[in-house]
């Protein structure tokens, strides 16, 4: 539960359904709110007070599609952890926009940026070390570009830092207040 806790959340505020079935054979659907979204779930206003089952699908205005279970409620407010664990990227992509896809880059790019010079590399060393150019370590720790998950995995064992960490940890001051 702590890693689904600790998933950085992106804001959204999107219409979505939540889609169970009541025991009875039949699909229930109930519109909701989509307040908020990470790679572990989402943070969910039902639009009524209807109750929801333990499993369920949230269904995004996309289209996706992600089997869901009640990580905790209160009130109207649900939280959502995706039941296969962490969405893939496209998956991501569907449930964000894209400047927030763009704050979700910058982030891993300061924080790979801060774990690199925590360990006192150049983006030249780090670049040597992962086989790419200096120019795509600057393009990644500005948020410019995607760091496919291999390199991410790869820059966390060479920075000895956890993926997560990188992923969806805090984001340095500088980059938070921008």
């Amino acid at each position: 539960m702590s890693d689904h806790r600790a998933a950085v959340r992106h804001n959204t505020l999107r219409t979505g359904i939540v889609e169970f079935d009541n025991g009875a054979g039949s699909t229930v659907s109930v519109p909701c709110t989509i307040r908020d979204v990470s790679a572990t779930g989402a943070r969910l206003s039902l639009n009524s007070s209807a109750w929801i089952a333990e499993d369920f699908t949230l269904v995004f205005a996309s289209g996706l599609r992600k089997a869901c279970r009640v990580a905790w409620r209160k009130e109207r407010l649900v939280g959502a952890a995706f039941a296969d664990g962490y969405a893939s990227v496209d998956e991501q992509a569907a449930m964000m926009t894209a400047d927030e896809q763009a704050r979700h880059r910058l982030g891993i790019g300061a924080r790979v940026r801060c774990a690199r010079e925590m360990r006192g590399y150049t983006q030249s060393q780090l670049a040597e070390r992962l086989s790419v150019t200096p120019a795509f370590v600057g393009e990644a720790e500005q948020g410019e570009v995607d760091i496919p998950l291999y390199q991410l995995m790869h820059i966390a064992d060479l920075l000895m830092v956890g993926l997560d960490g990188l992923v969806a940890g805090p984001v340095p001051e500088e980059v938070d207040a921008a």
